[in-house]
């Protein structure tokens, strides 16, 4: 059967976004030409011997390894179970350590020893980072910006910190693949980990997070506050105004979570030394 001019174009020339996509890919390969070191490194850090080495390859496989493939088996599933096994693990230790605390401290404790960016800093700590297989070309620079940014704070941020949510991911999709390696074995899984999540975060270094905080010292001194963001889609702003008076703000583009937070902190600066300064309880004239 013949084929007609028209047919025969429409046959040979790929539909436009079939051409897009080829060339997004092929950049992100070129950008990815370096093969991923060997999983071998990340048996010695966790000093743990996999039988199934699938798993760890799978622990460690971040989705954007298949675009613009249909999606397959990344370490999401991993990460789930890890993230189950992790609450009870640390439930466990705090629950003993702490054995005159009630559950509202031991919630706040838990809660600051498996969030992102404790996670995320056990990643960059132990070198983990350095094994995630990926096709993504902004994760290099994503992790170098949260290695520096954390300098500024030793334990722990408290919000301030933009912190990539894939760095903590591979910390429980591997707590997962040596949980399902093991046999499911609780104990084998804190043997591996407890070091590496070390140092805890305790009692004595547990900080509060700045919006909590200046939250807690307004009602304490009766003021009245508010965040406004009108300004966010203009100038990605966030302020905070105390009795009407403006007292922080902050700019951050990229989540508008981080720059409230940091407002918040900004606040908080403020009041504390116009407290200091006028040695009094009393922030503002009434």
């Amino acid at each position: 059967m013949a084929v007609t001019e028209k047919e025969e174009e429409e046959v040979v020339t790929p539909p436009l976004s079939c051409l897009l996509l080829q060339e997004l890919c092929e950049r992100e390969t070129e950008l990815n030409t370096d093969p991923p070191p060997s999983l071998e490194g990340v048996e010695e850090i966790l000093g743990y011997k996999f039988k199934n080495p699938n798993l760890l390859e799978e622990a460690f496989t971040h989705s954007s390894i298949y675009y613009p493939m249909k999606p397959s088996p990344s370490n999401a599933r991993l990460e789930y179970m890890g993230d189950s096994v992790l609450d009870l693990l640390i439930s466990t230790e705090l629950f003993f350590l702490y054995p005159d605390l009630s559950s509202g401290p031991l919630t706040r404790l838990r809660a600051a020893n498996v969030d992102k960016e404790k996670l995320a800093r056990v990643a960059v700590n132990h070198g983990l980072h350095r094994y995630i297989r990926h096709k993504a070309s902004h994760i290099e620079e994503q992790i170098r910006e949260f290695s520096e940014a954390i300098l500024e704070y030793p334990i722990h941020s408290n919000g301030l910190v933009d912190t990539p949510k894939f760095l903590a991911d591979i910390v429980e999709s591997t707590i997962g693949a040596v949980f399902i390696d093991s046999n499911n074995s609780v104990d084998t899984v804190w043997k591996v980990f407890k070091g590496l999540l070390e140092p805890m975060i305790s009692l004595q270094t547990l900080g509060m997070h700045p919006v909590t905080e200046l939250l807690e010292l307004c009602q304490k001194h009766h003021l009245k506050i508010q965040f406004v963001k009108d300004a966010w889609e203009e100038n990605t702003t966030v302020d905070v105004f105390v009795e009407d008076q403006l007292v922080g703000t902050s700019t951050y583009g990229l989540k508008k979570e981080i720059a409230q937070n940091r407002a918040a902190k900004a606040a908080l600066d403020n009041i504390k030394r116009k407290l200091v300064e006028s040695n009094t309880t009393t922030i503002f004239d009434a």
